[in-house]
Protein backbone atom coordinates (compact mmCIF):
# COMPACT_ATOMS: atom_id res chain seq x y z
CA UNK A 1 0.00 0.00 0.00
CA UNK A 2 1.38 3.00 -0.75
CA UNK A 3 2.04 5.75 2.15
CA UNK A 4 0.02 9.09 1.62
CA UNK A 5 3.82 10.65 2.37
CA UNK A 6 5.28 8.79 -0.71
CA UNK A 7 6.83 11.95 -3.36
CA UNK A 8 6.20 14.37 -1.27
CA UNK A 9 8.84 16.93 -0.23
CA UNK A 10 10.28 17.39 3.58
CA UNK A 11 12.32 19.94 4.27
CA UNK A 12 13.78 19.81 8.17
CA UNK A 13 16.10 22.64 9.46
CA UNK A 14 18.98 21.86 12.07
CA UNK A 15 18.10 18.06 10.27
CA UNK A 16 21.64 17.61 11.35
CA UNK A 17 21.51 17.12 14.59
CA UNK A 18 20.38 14.26 16.54
CA UNK A 19 16.37 14.51 16.90
CA UNK A 20 16.01 16.16 13.62
CA UNK A 21 17.78 13.52 12.12
CA UNK A 22 15.83 10.86 13.34
CA UNK A 23 12.35 12.93 12.64
CA UNK A 24 13.74 13.12 9.12
CA UNK A 25 14.51 9.93 8.65
CA UNK A 26 11.08 8.80 10.06
CA UNK A 27 9.38 11.18 7.16
CA UNK A 28 11.83 9.26 4.76
CA UNK A 29 10.40 5.55 5.99
CA UNK A 30 7.49 6.64 4.95
CA UNK A 31 8.04 7.62 0.97
CA UNK A 32 8.82 11.60 1.62
CA UNK A 33 11.94 13.01 0.06
CA UNK A 34 13.67 14.81 1.90
CA UNK A 35 15.93 18.24 2.11
CA UNK A 36 18.30 18.04 5.42
CA UNK A 37 19.33 21.91 5.81
CA UNK A 38 22.33 22.58 8.50
CA UNK A 39 24.63 25.49 9.10
CA UNK A 40 27.18 22.61 8.19
CA UNK A 41 27.29 21.43 4.80
CA UNK A 42 28.60 18.67 6.37
CA UNK A 43 26.63 17.67 8.63
CA UNK A 44 23.68 17.95 6.17
CA UNK A 45 25.22 15.78 3.59
CA UNK A 46 26.51 13.00 6.32
CA UNK A 47 22.35 12.61 7.22
CA UNK A 48 21.38 13.24 3.37
CA UNK A 49 24.11 10.22 2.85
CA UNK A 50 22.38 8.24 5.58
CA UNK A 51 19.00 8.37 4.28
CA UNK A 52 20.08 7.42 0.60
CA UNK A 53 22.06 4.59 2.17
CA UNK A 54 18.48 3.37 3.59
CA UNK A 55 16.73 3.57 0.56
CA UNK A 56 15.54 7.23 0.42
CA UNK A 57 16.15 10.48 -1.73
CA UNK A 58 17.71 13.20 0.57
CA UNK A 59 20.14 16.24 -0.58
CA UNK A 60 21.94 18.19 2.18
CA UNK A 61 21.98 21.87 1.98
CA UNK A 62 23.82 24.48 3.88
CA UNK A 63 21.51 26.87 5.46
CA UNK A 64 21.87 29.70 8.18
CA UNK A 65 17.80 29.90 8.90
CA UNK A 66 18.81 33.60 10.25
CA UNK A 67 19.28 35.18 7.16
CA UNK A 68 16.59 35.36 4.39
CA UNK A 69 18.98 35.23 1.55
CA UNK A 70 20.88 31.67 2.29
CA UNK A 71 17.17 30.28 2.80
CA UNK A 72 16.04 31.74 -0.31
CA UNK A 73 19.17 30.15 -1.91
CA UNK A 74 18.60 26.55 -0.54
CA UNK A 75 14.85 27.13 -1.17
CA UNK A 76 15.71 26.84 -5.55
CA UNK A 77 17.87 23.91 -4.35
CA UNK A 78 15.13 22.06 -3.43
CA UNK A 79 12.54 22.88 -5.92
CA UNK A 80 15.62 22.02 -7.95
CA UNK A 81 16.25 18.70 -6.92
CA UNK A 82 13.23 18.10 -5.01
CA UNK A 83 10.80 19.50 -6.03
CA UNK A 84 7.90 22.39 -3.92
CA UNK A 85 7.99 21.86 -0.43
CA UNK A 86 5.00 19.65 0.86
CA UNK A 87 6.10 19.55 4.58
CA UNK A 88 8.31 21.89 7.12
CA UNK A 89 9.68 20.69 10.14
CA UNK A 90 11.40 24.17 12.21
CA UNK A 91 14.26 21.83 13.97
CA UNK A 92 16.73 24.54 14.14
CA UNK A 93 17.14 25.75 17.73
CA UNK A 94 19.59 25.73 20.70
CA UNK A 95 20.24 27.66 24.24
CA UNK A 96 23.39 29.53 24.74
CA UNK A 97 25.52 29.75 28.14
CA UNK A 98 25.41 33.75 28.27
CA UNK A 99 21.67 33.38 28.45
CA UNK A 100 21.60 31.32 31.46
CA UNK A 101 22.47 31.66 35.11
CA UNK A 102 24.52 29.71 37.45
CA UNK A 103 21.94 29.15 40.19
CA UNK A 104 18.11 27.98 40.31
CA UNK A 105 17.88 30.86 42.68
CA UNK A 106 19.23 34.57 43.88
CA UNK A 107 20.25 34.41 47.07
CA UNK A 108 21.58 38.24 48.59
CA UNK A 109 25.30 36.67 49.17
CA UNK A 110 25.20 36.31 45.36
CA UNK A 111 25.35 40.14 44.79
CA UNK A 112 28.95 40.37 46.63
CA UNK A 113 30.36 36.98 45.71
CA UNK A 114 33.69 36.24 44.37
CA UNK A 115 33.44 33.13 43.20
CA UNK A 116 34.45 32.62 39.35
CA UNK A 117 32.19 31.67 37.18
CA UNK A 118 29.22 32.37 38.97
CA UNK A 119 26.73 34.32 36.96
CA UNK A 120 23.35 35.76 38.28
CA UNK A 121 20.46 37.21 37.19
CA UNK A 122 22.08 40.63 36.98
CA UNK A 123 25.18 39.11 34.70
CA UNK A 124 23.08 37.93 31.83
CA UNK A 125 24.70 38.74 28.47
CA UNK A 126 21.88 40.72 26.75
CA UNK A 127 23.72 39.46 23.32
CA UNK A 128 23.34 35.62 24.16
CA UNK A 129 19.51 36.14 25.01
CA UNK A 130 18.64 38.24 21.81
CA UNK A 131 21.35 35.14 20.06
CA UNK A 132 18.62 32.35 21.74
CA UNK A 133 15.91 34.51 20.43
CA UNK A 134 17.07 35.06 17.12
CA UNK A 135 17.74 31.29 16.29
CA UNK A 136 14.43 29.77 18.22
CA UNK A 137 11.97 32.32 17.00
CA UNK A 138 13.16 34.07 14.21
CA UNK A 139 14.53 31.01 12.84
CA UNK A 140 11.09 29.50 13.12
CA UNK A 141 9.58 32.30 11.54
CA UNK A 142 11.76 32.98 8.37
CA UNK A 143 11.90 29.48 7.00
CA UNK A 144 8.38 29.38 7.18
CA UNK A 145 7.88 32.76 5.10
CA UNK A 146 10.82 31.19 2.52
CA UNK A 147 9.07 27.53 2.16
CA UNK A 148 5.13 27.89 3.26
CA UNK A 149 4.39 30.26 -0.03
CA UNK A 150 5.21 26.33 -1.52
CA UNK A 151 2.00 25.18 0.06
CA UNK A 152 -0.55 28.19 -0.75
CA UNK A 153 -3.58 26.34 -2.54
CA UNK A 154 -2.61 22.34 -1.86
CA UNK A 155 -2.58 20.70 1.84
CA UNK A 156 1.00 21.69 3.77
CA UNK A 157 1.89 20.73 7.44
CA UNK A 158 4.02 22.75 9.32
CA UNK A 159 6.02 21.45 12.77
CA UNK A 160 7.58 23.72 15.01
CA UNK A 161 10.02 22.48 17.80
CA UNK A 162 8.32 24.14 21.23
CA UNK A 163 9.68 22.38 24.60
CA UNK A 164 8.38 21.79 27.90
CA UNK A 165 9.76 25.10 29.50
CA UNK A 166 7.40 26.74 27.15
CA UNK A 167 4.50 25.95 29.47
CA UNK A 168 6.33 25.94 33.05
CA UNK A 169 9.78 28.36 32.54
CA UNK A 170 12.70 25.95 33.91
CA UNK A 171 15.17 27.21 36.40
CA UNK A 172 18.73 28.94 35.28
CA UNK A 173 17.37 29.29 31.68
CA UNK A 174 15.15 32.35 30.87
CA UNK A 175 16.43 32.60 27.60
CA UNK A 176 15.14 29.80 26.20
CA UNK A 177 12.45 29.50 28.42
CA UNK A 178 11.09 32.37 26.51
CA UNK A 179 12.33 31.78 23.35
CA UNK A 180 10.57 28.69 23.51
CA UNK A 181 7.31 30.27 24.79
CA UNK A 182 7.07 32.50 21.86
CA UNK A 183 7.62 29.67 19.19
CA UNK A 184 4.25 27.93 20.83
CA UNK A 185 2.27 31.38 20.95
CA UNK A 186 3.52 31.42 17.01
CA UNK A 187 2.42 28.10 16.23
CA UNK A 188 -1.25 28.94 17.58
CA UNK A 189 -0.99 32.72 15.60
CA UNK A 190 0.04 31.12 12.70
CA UNK A 191 -2.14 28.19 12.37
CA UNK A 192 -5.36 30.91 12.44
CA UNK A 193 -3.41 32.94 10.37
CA UNK A 194 -2.99 30.15 7.49
CA UNK A 195 -6.36 28.12 7.87
CA UNK A 196 -7.74 29.47 4.76
CA UNK A 197 -4.93 28.38 2.82
CA UNK A 198 -5.06 24.57 3.98
CA UNK A 199 -1.81 25.17 5.77
CA UNK A 200 -1.81 23.21 9.42
CA UNK A 201 0.81 24.33 11.98
CA UNK A 202 1.17 22.20 14.72
CA UNK A 203 4.15 21.56 17.34
CA UNK A 204 5.99 19.31 19.23
CA UNK A 205 7.19 19.86 23.05
CA UNK A 206 9.66 17.42 23.76
CA UNK A 207 10.30 16.48 27.82
CA UNK A 208 13.83 15.78 28.74
CA UNK A 209 15.60 14.12 26.26
CA UNK A 210 19.34 13.28 26.65
CA UNK A 211 21.28 15.12 23.65
CA UNK A 212 25.02 16.43 23.68
CA UNK A 213 23.15 19.98 24.09
CA UNK A 214 22.38 18.98 27.72
CA UNK A 215 24.38 16.21 28.38
CA UNK A 216 26.86 17.43 30.68
CA UNK A 217 24.18 19.49 32.60
CA UNK A 218 22.01 16.03 33.23
CA UNK A 219 25.13 13.46 33.49
CA UNK A 220 28.59 13.41 35.03
CA UNK A 221 31.24 12.24 32.94
CA UNK A 222 30.82 8.41 35.11
CA UNK A 223 27.35 8.51 33.40
CA UNK A 224 25.91 9.15 36.76
CA UNK A 225 23.17 11.81 36.81
CA UNK A 226 23.71 15.43 38.03
CA UNK A 227 21.42 16.90 40.91
CA UNK A 228 19.66 18.24 37.85
CA UNK A 229 19.17 15.11 36.18
CA UNK A 230 17.88 13.62 39.41
CA UNK A 231 15.16 16.22 39.91
CA UNK A 232 13.88 15.76 35.83
CA UNK A 233 13.85 12.01 36.51
CA UNK A 234 11.94 12.53 40.00
CA UNK A 235 9.56 14.44 38.14
CA UNK A 236 8.83 12.55 35.42
CA UNK A 237 6.30 9.57 35.51
CA UNK A 238 8.04 7.53 33.50
CA UNK A 239 11.39 7.58 34.85
CA UNK A 240 13.59 8.04 31.52
CA UNK A 241 14.90 10.21 29.63
CA UNK A 242 13.29 10.72 26.32
CA UNK A 243 14.82 8.88 22.89
CA UNK A 244 14.60 10.46 19.46
CA UNK A 245 12.52 7.60 18.17
CA UNK A 246 9.56 8.86 20.67
CA UNK A 247 8.77 11.97 18.87
CA UNK A 248 8.43 9.92 14.87
CA UNK A 249 4.87 8.77 15.82
CA UNK A 250 3.81 12.20 16.61
CA UNK A 251 5.70 13.87 14.05
CA UNK A 252 4.05 11.07 11.45
CA UNK A 253 0.25 11.76 13.28
CA UNK A 254 0.73 15.73 12.53
CA UNK A 255 1.85 15.41 9.14
CA UNK A 256 -0.23 13.09 8.15
CA UNK A 257 -4.48 13.10 7.14
CA UNK A 258 -5.10 11.13 10.35
CA UNK A 259 -5.03 14.58 12.06
CA UNK A 260 -6.80 16.49 9.10
CA UNK A 261 -8.56 18.81 12.00
CA UNK A 262 -5.81 19.61 13.53
CA UNK A 263 -4.21 22.57 13.81
CA UNK A 264 -2.46 25.17 16.54
CA UNK A 265 -2.01 22.49 19.01
CA UNK A 266 1.32 21.98 20.71
CA UNK A 267 1.77 18.15 21.87
CA UNK A 268 3.96 17.51 25.46
CA UNK A 269 5.76 14.30 24.77
CA UNK A 270 7.53 14.19 28.10
CA UNK A 271 7.00 11.23 29.58
CA UNK A 272 4.41 12.28 32.19
CA UNK A 273 6.29 15.59 33.10
CA UNK A 274 3.85 17.92 32.62
CA UNK A 275 1.03 16.30 34.30
CA UNK A 276 3.34 15.30 37.66
CA UNK A 277 2.56 17.99 40.54
CA UNK A 278 5.75 16.99 41.89
CA UNK A 279 3.45 15.53 44.77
Amino acid sequence: MTSEFAGKVAVVTGGGGVLCSTLAKALSGQGAKIAILDLKLETAEKVASEINSLGGEAIGVACNVLEIDSLKEAHQKVLELLGPCDILVNGAGGNHPKGTTSKNYLLPEDLESTEEGLKTFFDLDPEGIKFVFDLNFIGTLLPTQVFARDMVGKKGSIINISSMNAFTPLTKIPAYSGAKAAVSNFTQWLAVHFSKVNIRVNALAPGFFLTEQNRTLLTNTDGSLTDRGNTILSHTPMNRFGTPDDLTGTLLWLCGEGSAFVTGVVIPIDGGFSAFSGV
